[in-house]
């Protein structure tokens, strides 16, 4: 049992640690030196990709949804600022083992959404969104492990008269 609590944390600290570094990185603009917009990538990253496909084909037919959602300042202003924090806070709860599944599931959802968007299959259907968006399902799927705050959090007199939040946590089961 130990074995796979460990087990657990070291996958939670690595896609937590994976998630905070490209939060942190658009936040700090520390590879670009400009702020982070997500408009650019939807407008020209989304065409997608193929086996033996046209590089100036568009293949991805989710394509035109995510061009005019880049046309919009207001949206995009919102977008950014979703995607910034939550990498970061995503991150941070993974690492910590804090709010477990809730963060799982955001994980994956982020993770399935630049998935659809992106359309690289380039070199076949496996790529870093798949394998990150999988991680973090699983994680929410199978909790936290006994290194986590949530088992902390689940001792609480708060948690104890509110059991929903519960749910959210991924503390190991008793």
């Amino acid at each position: 049992m130990d074995r796979t609590n460990r087990g657990i944390f070291v996958l939670r600290a690595i896609v937590g640690g994976g998630f905070l570094f490209a939060g942190l990185d658009k936040f700090f603009m520390w590879a670009s030196g400009t702020p982070f917009s997500a408009a650019g990538f939807l407008k020209f990253a989304t065409t997608g990709a193929w086996l033996g496909s046209d590089p100036k084909a568009v293949v991805n037919p989710t394509h035109p949804f995510w061009v005019s959602i880049a046309g919009n300042a207001g949206l995009m202003s919102v977008i950014d600022t979703l995607v910034v924090f939550g990498e970061c806070a995503v991150g941070i709860a993974l690492i910590l083992g804090l709010a477990t599944r809730f963060a799982g599931v955001c994980g994956a959802l982020m993770m399935t959404l630049f998935y659809v968007a992106n359309w690289s299959f380039a070199t076949g259907p496996f790529n870093e969104q798949l394998f990150y968006g999988v991680i973090a399902g699983t994680i929410a799927y199978v909790g936290a492990g006994a290194y986590a705050l949530d088992c902390v959090v689940e001792k609480l007199a708060i948690t104890q008269r509110i059991p929903v939040i519960k749910y959210a946590l991924g503390a190991p089961a008793r």
